[in-house]
This record gives structure tokens, C-alpha cells and sequence, in this order.
């Protein structure tokens, strides 16, 4: 079942370029296109809040909830400067930022709010609010994306998400700040001649847009560790957007889909999509990963000293054979 309160759920890009220079390639403004046509979809949708998982926004120690009413800035990408400055002002749920923080507290998770004049938001939150929600009609929270957690603790901070909405009631649309494929390109080119980086990233993209397009958000759940070995530069543990992205709308294929664009973009993969509830379509697959619902720290499963049973009487001793 999806989660109670969530209207949509979006993949976007968050790379500066669909913000500040669309026209220097023709697939660069497909995709600015794309955007255009989910703002539309947001502002009609009858959404209360926005709530942005940004994988450009990376946390350390736990998770970090902005709470700043009102934040206001001038942004400069850190590896775009080149492409000029984005001012902006954003109207941010403090209260709902309280609310998600304790929730996350109560299923274990260190979780803490952000409050304060001049706090960087990063490049792709900035990205998705400026050409999503111009007028701030609707007020956003922006979540981290902690570069050290897996999937039992990525998956129990969804729910904490979905706690919070279902408590406060409010109608959310869930946006997800990433690549799929994430390498980009470290030598000068003509943007017009932009492409993926490796054919090997273009297969496992395609694979993933395929799984979009039906709407079976569990499945790019199940093999988001997969899509992490083969298609991205392992700066984080593994790729974790569809694991929260999942645990937050409901851990189902019950989903239509919908790819609006996918392009290059400096050589990694960028795709609009989204994920509408309701849909039942593939809800008897089966799933391999067990359903977290509190976290209480990592198992170390493959920790010799732990996860070899002692002997008893019923079970001798293991042999070389076992090793």
C-alpha cells in the first residue's frame, strides 16, 4: 500500500546547467521542458508541502531537516561557478521540520534541524524550487542525504517521513534530487556533442527508466546496490534515493509511471519521472530485503566473529570445508 497523504513522487536532476543554460543543448532543454510539465502537475495537484530529498545535500553525522521559514541566499555552484549566481528566497514548514525530526528520533535514527542565516542549500534544491515552485506557493522541507548510511537505516528515515505526513496530514509531493549514472565528464567539451560517459552507464540507465516507466519503485529499490556498482563513482554508501524514495511512498510496485525526459547531462544520466499511487498492476512480485521499521544500528553480517554460530550439541563443530 503507498503511504497515506502522498500525492506524487518525481525523480529529477539537480546538476545547475537546466536552471542557468538549457539552450546550449537540445536535450539539456527536454528536459527543462520536463520540468515545466511537473510544475504544472504540482501547482494543480492540491500539494500542502514539498519534501526534497537531495542527494546534493550531503550529512555526515545523521540527518539534517532545514527549518528556516523564510532562507535567503545567493547560491553559486561549487563546481559551476562559471554559470553565474542563482538568488533566491524560499518559504520552508518549520513545523513540519520539528515534527519529522521527532519521529526520526522515535525510530532511532540522529536527527536534527537547521536553522540559520546563510545555511548553504545545495545546488539541486535550489534547482528543483526555482523552476518548480517560483511563487513559493507551497512550502518545501529540504532532507540530507547522509553519505554513510545503507539501507536499514535509509529505509527506517522514509518512514520516519511517512510518520510525519501522516500525522500532520498534510498533501505532499515527494521530490528526489539525483543522477541515475553519475559520471561526469572532467575535460573540457562542446555541450552540444554531450553523452552518457560509458555505454555500460547508458544499459543500466535504460534499465532503470524501463522499471520507472511501469511504475515498480520497489524493484529500483531492490537493486539500487546493483545500479550503485555498475553505473556510479562510489563516493557514498551505495545509492540510496529509491530505498527512502520507496519507504516514504510505500514499499510496492503499485505505481503508474512516467518518464517526461532523459538526457545526458555532462555525461551522467539525467531523467525526469514520476510516480503516481494506486496503481496494482505488479503488486505480487516478491521482494528480498526484509522491511525495517526502527533502526538500531548496523548488523556487520559479514563479521566472521559474529555471524558463525558456536557449536552446540546438535550442530559440531564447522570444518575447512565451511571456510
Amino acid at each position: 500500500m503507498s503511504a497515506k497523504g502522498v500525492l506524487k513522487g518525481y525523480l529529477l536532476p539537480g546538476l545547475p546547467h537546466i536552471l542557468l543554460c538549457p539552450e546550449k543543448n537540445q536535450n539539456w532543454m527536454q528536459v527543462r521542458k520536463a520540468f515545466d510539465r511537473v510544475r504544472e502537475e504540482i501547482q494543480t495537484s492540491g500539494a500542502d508541502i514539498l519534501i526534497i530529498y537531495s542527494t546534493y545535500w550531503p550529512s555526515i553525522l545523521g540527518h539534517q531537516i532545514q527549518a528556516d521559514p523564510s532562507p535567503e541566499w545567493v547560491h553559486v555552484d561549487e563546481q559551476f561557478h562559471d554559470l553565474g549566481s542563482i538568488p533566491y528566497k524560499f518559504k520552508m514548514d518549520a513545523t513540519f521540520a520539528e515534527v519529522l525530526k521527532q519521529k526520526s528520533t522515535e525510530r532511532g535514527l540522529h536527527a536534527r534541524t537547521i536553522n540559520y542565516q546563510g545555511f548553504p542549500i545545495d545546488t539541486g534544491s535550489v534547482v528543483a524550487l526555482k523552476l518548480l515552485n517560483p511563487n513559493n506557493k507551497i512550502p518545501a522541507v529540504i532532507v540530507s542525504s547522509n553519505i554513510y548510511s545503507d539501507r536499514a537505516e535509509t529505509i527506517v528515515f522514509g518512514k520516519a517521513m511517512a510518520d510525519a505526513i501522516e500525522e500532520t496530514g498534510k498533501k505532499a509531493v515527494i521530490l528526489v534530487i539525483s543522477s541515475l549514472s553519475n559520471r561526469l565528464f572532467t575535460k573540457e567539451f562542446n555541450y552540444a556533442e554531450d553523452k552518457i560517459h560509458s555505454l555500460k552507464d547508458q544499459e543500466w540507465n535504460d534499465k532503470f527508466l524501463e522499471l520507472l516507466s511501469e511504475g515498480r519503485l520497489e524493484d529500483c529499490s531492490q537493486l539500487s546496490r546493483q545500479f550503485h556498482r555498475e553505473a556510479r563513482i562510489k563516493k557514498v554508501t551505495n545509492f540510496k534515493p529509491f530505498w527512502w524514495l520507496a519507504a516514504v511512498m510505500g514499499q510496492s510496485n503499485a505505481y503508474s509511471g512516467e518518464v517526461y525526459a532523459y538526457a545526458p547531462l555532462l555525461g551522467t544520466g539525467a531523467a525526469v519521472a514520476g510516480l503516481t499511487p494506486g496503481v496494482e498492476k505488479a503488486s505480487d512480485l516478491e521482494y528480498d530485503e526484509e522491511n525495517v521499521e526502527k533502526y538500531s544500528g548496523d548488523r556487520h553480517v559479514l563479521d566472521i566473529s559474529t555471524s558463525i554460530p558456536k557449536p552446540t550439541q546438535d550442530m559440531p563443530e564447522m570444518g575447512p570445508e565451511y571456510e
